[in-house]
C-alpha cells in the first residue's frame, strides 16, 4: 500500500501570484535605498567642511588614525608580573576554549620554586584566529590580552606566527617578515650573479 503523501498548501495573495509585482516592489526599495545614500555622500562630499577640507567618508590612514571603539580586541599580548616574569602560568585553558584551534602552548618545568610550571613555548597562528576573545576571557591569571591597538597585522607569507617573545613584547621585530626576508636574500644574490 502506498504512503499517502499530503501537501502544506500556503496562501498567496493575488500581488505574489503576479511575479513582476513584486519585482517591481524590490527594485523600488533597493533605488530607494541607493539614493538615500547617494544624497547622504554628495551632502558630506559638498556641505560639510571640516578645517577648511572637504570631509570624505575615507580615513587616510598612516595620517589620519580611525576612532577605536572601547570593546575594540586588538592584537594579542602577553603580561607580565611586577617582578618581570610571565603571569602565564601553562594551565592550557586559552588553548583549550579557542574555536579557531590557534594557540598552541608547550609547558614546562618553571625553576621558580614558587610556580609549578610555565609555557616553554607559546605560539598563536593569527592568521586562523577569528578575534573572538574567548581566550582573554577563559585566562584565570589575565596572562593573555587582546588590547594592542597595533593595525598591521598583515605579512608577506602565509605563516604568521606570534611568538612568545612577540607576545610579551621583548622581540619588536615581527618575526614572520624576518623570516620572508631572510628566504628572499639568495634569490637576490642568485640574480646579482647572473
Amino acid at each position: 500500500m502506498p504512503k499517502k503523501v499530503t501537501t502544506l498548501t500556503v496562501d498567496v495573495g493575488v500581488a505574489e501570484k503576479i511575479y513582476w509585482i513584486e519585482v517591481i516592489r524590490g527594485l523600488w526599495i533597493t533605488n530607494r535605498h541607493f539614493w538615500a545614500n547617494m544624497a547622504f555622500h554628495v551632502s558630506r562630499m559638498f556641505g560639510a567642511k571640516q578645517n577648511g577640507e572637504v570631509a570624505s567618508a575615507t580615513y587616510q590612514y598612516p595620517e589620519v588614525k580611525r576612532p577605536i571603539d572601547v570593546r575594540w580586541r586588538g592584537r594579542h599580548r602577553l603580561t607580565v608580573k611586577q617582578n618581570g616574569s610571565m603571569r602565564c602560568t601553562a594551565c592550557m585553558l586559552c588553548e583549550t576554549v579557542c574555536p579557531c584551534d590557534c594557540i598552541h602552548i608547550t609547558p614546562g618545568e618553571s625553576p621558580d620554586p614558587m610556580v609549578e610550571k610555565f609555557p616553554e613555548r607559546f605560539d598563536i597562528d593569527i592568521l586562523r584566529c577569528c578575534f573572538c576573545g574567548l581566550c582573554a576571557e577563559a585566562c584565570p591569571v589575565d596572562a593573555i590580552r587582546m588590547d594592542v591597538q597595533d593595525f598591521n597585522l598583515a605579512g608577506y607569507s602565509r605563516d604568521i606566527i606570534y611568538t612568545k617573545e612577540f607576545l610579551l613584547g621583548i622581540d619588536k621585530k615581527r618575526p614572520w617578515e624576518e623570516m620572508v626576508l631572510q628566504e628572499a636574500e639568495p634569490q637576490k644574490e642568485l640574480s646579482d650573479a647572473a
